[in-house]
């Protein structure tokens, strides 16, 4: 048993040597390496699409203590790596470094943008699972994330030529986070909470008025009121419904559960 041991701790010294030697490797590949040639080096690994050796080498030329424009670079061209990479929590974390130690960059706006992007597509992955699952009662933060981070960009640099296709993609994160409270006031009301549902279509209104869900969240107001005995609110209900849809098939047939499209239909239709 004690051989065994010793064996394994050998094993474990042996691997971490590996390890170190490897790192030491990169270290003393580039020693002799300019500041300008490390970085040029490390933006053609990044351009290959070879995203860990970009990492790495922007990694170390920040370790040698590189001026300013080197290391606001190396930060935002890292963050491009890790979000390239799939590693959202990596860019994150390189892009609130940048933010913090050059909130005066001329870059800034791409870092904003950039951060919208890896939430965004953070929500994308989401949007992907829908249709497989039940999400009616999950809070989409990602959404509201990539919503203030774009939204931001548009307010503080409205002459950016980021600024288009953010305000794009704020118009899909609305039209994301409208149809997920509708998802919520559909939940509700299939399973006979009346005034949870009515509360969130109510909030659909309000909040998501530019969305396409608001036809069936007046729906769902009508239908709610009725099942919980206000008629009067019900029938002022179906006045706003028929003035702003006077199409609606709601008005004929009214709101039922099994002739609602989950929200992520709606997503997938309009793509």
């Amino acid at each position: 048993m004690k051989k065994n041991v010793l064996l394994i701790t050998a094993a474990l010294i042996l691997t971490a040597c590996a390890s170190n030697t490897a790192v030491d490797k990169d270290v003393q590949a580039t020693q002799d390496w300019s500041h300008d040639r490390l970085y040029r080096e490390a933006r053609d690994e990044l351009n290959s699409g070879s995203y860990d050796r970009a990492v790495k080498l922007y990694e170390i030329l920040r370790s040698r203590q590189a001026d300013g424009r080197y290391t606001e670079q190396s930060l935002l061209d890292s963050a491009y790596a890790h979000y390239k990479n799939e590693e959202p929590a990596k860019a994150l974390a390189d892009l609130a470094r940048f933010m913090h130690n050059f909130p005066a960059s001329v870059d800034m706006d791409y870092a904003l943008y950039l951060r919208g992007l890896v939430l965004f597509d953070e929500d994308q992955s989401f949007l992907r699972k829908l249709a497989s699952q039940d999400w009616s009662d999950r809070d989409p933060e990602a959404n509201r994330r990539a919503f203030r981070a774009f939204e931001e960009l548009v307010k503080r640099f409205p002459e950016s030529k980021y600024a288009e296709d953010a305000s794009k993609r704020m118009a899909q994160l609305v039209d994301a986070l409208g149809g997920h409270e509708l998802a919520i006031a559909q939940y509700y009301a299939k399973r006979g909470a009346f005034l949870a549902a009515n509360n969130r279509a109510q909030s659909v209104i309000r909040q998501y008025q530019n969305t396409r869900y608001v036809e069936e969240a007046l729906a769902i107001m009508i239908y709610s009121y009725q099942k919980m005995g206000n008629q009067q609110l019900a029938d002022d209900s179906m006045r706003i419904l028929k003035h702003n849809f006077p199409e609606s098939p709601y008005l004929q047939k009214g709101w039922a559960q099994n002739n609602s499209m989950p929200w992520w239909g709606w997503w997938r239709r309009s793509e």
